[in-house]
């Protein structure tokens, strides 16, 4: 059983070849061997790479003074 490379879930359904749909984050994947993409599905059904908020996330430091 296919499980959600973004929340670990296995609500999953299949949208095409390769290519999934995850009903709990709302994201599509394509499969290849081992390595996959993650899709964020738009308002308007356009399909952009995800994006990790963790990756790009800025440590603000705070001086006081």
């Amino acid at each position: 059983m296919i499980t959600c490379p973004v929340c670990g879930q296995r609500t999953v359904g299949k949208v095409g070849a390769d290519q999934y749909f995850c009903w709990d984050c709302c994201v599509e994947f394509i499969m290849s061997g081992q390595s996959f993409k993650v899709f964020d599905v738009e308002l308007d059904g356009t399909l952009t790479l995800h994006d990790d908020p963790m990756q790009n996330a800025v440590n603000l430091e705070v001086q006081k003074g």
